[in-house]
């Protein structure tokens, strides 16, 4: 994960699939809905560009209401494919000529709609960085066991505070005091501190 002092251009954090039917299963303590808004509200502070895809809205429901308000301008599209890329309209936005060259991964379920996402990512040749805190899946181990995959294929895993302090870079930036804040404001939060995965 290359650091920078501004927010680089081909940079964007796409928001898989936080919606209701899906967390239900995944995150009863809200531990990864509470990680998923702090690395939103990161990227939003830093200007990054944010997107969110859901799947089959009209059966699991939209994106969850408080992570939404953490990018209310970001683009939503819904999907019906595992992979955010196998979407005709997903892909056209996230390869074309003004699309990113690296991919901020965050979201559910790891071992399925992020793990296709990040290989149809790396197949078209963007950089991916799975934020490992800010993925969930219903077993740890099928998520350990597609992360380890990822890993070899090339794609980035790290925590998402290890990406936005690298993006900030030192105390001197603008966005320094404001992703502070954040940083606190996630660990006085009451939820469990149990791995996502």
């Amino acid at each position: 994960m290359a650091a920078a002092s501004s927010p680089p251009s081909d940079l964007l954090l796409l928001a898989v699939d936080l919606q209701p039917g899906l967390l239900a299963a995944i995150d009863p303590a809200g531990t990864l809905t509470r990680d998923c808004r702090f690395a939103l509200a990161a990227a939003t502070g830093l200007g990054l560009p944010v997107a969110f895809t859901e799947q089959v809205p009209t059966k699991l429901g939209a994106t969850v209401t408080g992570l939404r308000a953490a990018a209310p301008a970001a683009p939503v599209w819904a999907k019906q494919t595992f992979s955010a890329l196998g979407d005709e309209a997903v892909r056209g936005a996230l390869l074309g000529p003004a699309g990113p060259r690296h991919l901020l991964l965050a979201g559910i379920e790891t071992p399925i709609c992020v793990y296709q996402t990040a290989i149809d990512a790396l197949r078209a040749e963007l950089e991916v960085t799975v934020l490992t805190d800010c993925v969930g899946a219903r077993r740890t181990t099928d998520a350990a066991a597609a992360l380890g995959a990822l890993a070899r294929l090339g794609c980035h895993l790290l925590p998402a505070e290890t990406v936005f302090y690298s993006l900030v870079q030192d105390a001197s930036h603008p966005f320094f005091r404001g992703l502070t804040a954040l940083v606190k404001a996630r660990a006085g939060d009451h939820g469990s501190t149990g791995s996502n995965l």
